[in-house]
Order: C-alpha cells, then structure tokens, then sequence
C-alpha cells in the first residue's frame, strides 16, 4: 500500500521543518557548518593589509539569517538577541578574535576561551574558573555554546544578554582583571581591530558596548551539530511506513524521499546505542522526569531551581536568590543544556560532580534536603542498568562543534 496523500503532505512538511528554513530576515546561513568560524581565509600573520582587503568585499557585510541544524532548528524561534544585535560575518569574525585574544585582559594571561575553551566543551574541565594570576572564582565555567537560544545568562540569570554578559569578565578583579577603559585602550592601538570597528560599527566606534556586542555576536554562531539522538529522533515519522509506502514516497515525493536517505546514512553513521535508547525513553519519561527541565530543543527550560547541591555547606552559594530576593530562588541555579554536556564535565553550578555517573547519582537520591529543594526533585528508584542508560542517552545528545580559528588574531 502506497503512502496515502495526507502522509506525504505530513511527511515533507515535517522535513521541511527538520532542514530549518530561517524565519529571520536576511542571508540564510547554516550555523554549526562551514567555515563561518574558520577566521579570514588564508594563512600567515593576520596583518592590516590583510585584514582590509577581506573587509572590502560586500559579503562580509551583509545582515544574515541563522538556520539552525537539525534538533536545534524547532527551537529558531526561540533565537535571542539578533534583531537588537544583526549577525554579519564581519562581526563574527571581529568577535572571533576578541574571544581568543588574551590582550583584553589586564596581563595578557586570560581570554574569553580560557574559561571557555572549545577544545573543553566550550567551558573548562577544572572544577572552578581561574583567571588572571591563578585566582579561582567559585563557580564553574558554564559552557558557551547555543547561546543563540538563551538571553539571561550566568549560572544566576544576572546579566540580561550575552552582550551584557561579555562586559562583565573583562572587569572582575578575578577573572581577565581589567578596567574596561584599559581594556579599549589597548584595542585602539591594534591599527586590524579599528580598522574593523570603524568598518563594522562606523568611525569612532571602539566602545565596552561595541566590544561585547561583537563578543556576544561570534558566541551566538557557536551552535552544536545533530547528535545521534537527533537522527533518531527524525527518523521516527518513518518507523512505521512499509516498502510499499516508501515506494510511494520515493516516486510521488522524491526530495522528501532524498532527505529521508539522507537521515537515514547519517544515523547509521552516528547510531544510538541499544543503552541510549533505553536511556531516552527513562528521561522523557514520568517516572524519571528529566525533562521536566530539560526541555526543548536545547534540553534546558532557562529557569533557575535548587537541586540541593552546595547547600551543606556553612555559607552556601544562594544562586538566583542574589539577584531577585526572593526567597523561593534560594539556591537556585540556572538549567544547562544536555547537547554535548558530555564534553564539559565537571557539572553542576560549584563543578562538584566529576562525571554523568555523579550526576545521575544525585538526582536518583532525590538530591540533597534543604529547605528550598524544588519540588521537581523527587528520589528515583533506578537500577544499574537504567543509570548506565541514562548516561548513554545523554552521550549520545552529542554532535559535532562547528570548526573554529583560535590562534590567527590582528598584529
């Protein structure tokens, strides 16, 4: 029996979704992909000359439209911050070299990737972040990846954007240890950075604004690739078709049929285990509850909730409550995203927890009693294998980092 019409008409209108045709004005360009974070072309050193010649070409300056990749692309129109903050290639190139460039900080020492390194999950795998002269703060690094998907960032909520989030390391007297007016000082006297600025943001345009809104810019284009979890996911529409019906499909919908092939070799290349399959049906269900909170397209809710964890402690870490004063938010900290928290360990807002293993430990204990525990946690009683399973599930929410430059910075 052939697919009837109303399947196909189902079938290509969910693929359509699943390839993410932007919604936002400008250039479509795939996130994730290409060579987008890849610096200006060439090799050798970064000079003026260079540097103008690539900002000649229109291109580079053109207002862009982010189609976000397969698993991610349900959340487009959850994307943040672009209309106030367009993204060009130009920007994110300019981001790029502030976030790898150590000169921001008041010794030369520490850049944005210090704490946030892409070859670390985009965050670090020490228990806390460290800054300029060793200095440690007491939190861990949270990872910077899909942030496209978030406005309120830090593990409290404190800053409102991520350009408002970028302003905030360069000045801490424990992270890049700056003041904001040295900090642009310095960016003044690299002729490539206000060649940039002048080209990106008009003459005179070397400000702490300017500065993060380029940060912000290059950091919302670090988006995570489909994962086995998300082929997977795709595919499902098609489980329970017969030949007959992807026969029909082949010859009535032969696109729709070609991106069903498509899914279908990338899922053979990236399965998902027997373990993280299981894993998967125990996260998303009732009993388990999981995605209560980590919910979405990027498996986080970006709300705040106490888990217990810290609060042992003589003077805990009291999170959201700090900046709302309400006492509900008493150690609260905000949900991460499970896509690729596999590559970012330790976890937890303290870095207490050493591994998935840890994690999954401590909710099926029902984490750690204290009067403002949220009344999501709940004991859960799992046995070895279902643990493994959760933790299989979670690996295979991991796709690919999109390729970055880190070292090629203006002279």
């Amino acid at each position: 029996m052939r697919c009837s019409g109303f399947t196909l008409v189902f079938l290509g209108t969910w693929l359509s979704l699943t390839v993410a045709n932007s919604i936002w004005a400008g250039e479509p360009v795939a996130l994730g992909e290409g060579d987008l974070l890849s610096g200006i072309p060439g090799s050798g050193p970064l000079t003026p000359a260079v540097i103008e010649k690539w900002l000649a070409d229109p291109a580079n300056h053109v207002e862009l439209s982010p189609v976000l990749p397969l698993g991610l692309a349900a959340g487009a129109p959850e994307i943040k911050g672009i209309r106030e903050n367009p993204l060009t290639r130009a920007k994110i190139e300019l981001g790029r070299q502030l976030y790898f460039d150590k000169r921001l900080s008041s010794d030369n020492s520490i850049s944005c990737a210090s704490c946030h390194a892409p070859n670390e999950g985009y965050g670090r795998h020490t228990q806390f972040g460290e800054g300029v002269r060793g200095q440690k703060g007491g939190r861990n690094s949270p990872v910077s990846y899909n942030r496209i998907l978030s406005d309120l960032q830090f593990w409290d909520g404190r800053a409102a954007s991520l350009e408002e989030q970028a302003k905030g390391p360069i000045a801490n007297p424990i992270e890049m240890s700056n003041t904001h007016d040295a900090c642009l000082a310095t960016v003044k006297n690299i002729r490539g950075y206000t060649l940039q600025f002048d080209k990106v943001f008009g003459p005179n345009s070397i400000t702490i604004d300017n500065v993060a809104k380029a940060i912000a810019t290059f950091e919302r284009s670090i988006v995570t690739g489909p994962s086995p979890y998300d082929f997977a996911e795709a595919l499902k529409p098609f489980k329970n078709l017969s030949e007959d019906d992807l026969e029909g499909l082949k010859e009535d919908e032969p696109k729709a049929y070609a991106r069903y092939e498509k899914l279908l070799a990338a899922s053979k290349l990236n399965p998902m285990s027997p373990s993280a399959t299981r894993g998967r049906e125990l996260f998303f269900s009732a009993k388990v509850g999981c995605s209560i909170c980590h919910v979405g397209a990027n498996l986080a809710d970006e709300k705040y909730h106490n888990l217990g964890i810290g609060m042992a402690a003589a003077k805990p870490d009291l999170g959201r409550y700090e900046i709302t004063k309400d006492e509900k938010d008493k150690g609260a900290f905000k949900t991460p995203t499970i896509r690729n928290v596999a590559t970012s360990a330790p976890y937890m807002h303290d870095g207490s927890l050493k591994s998935l293993a840890e994690v999954v430990e401590h909710y099926a204990k029902g984490g750690t009693p204290n009067p403002w525990l949220s009344d999501k946690i709940k004991k859960i009683e799992l046995t070895a294998q279902d643990k493994q399973d959760l933790v299989a599930f979670m690996e295979a929410c991991t796709g690919p980092f999109p390729k970055v430059e880190t070292a090629r910075l203006p002279e």
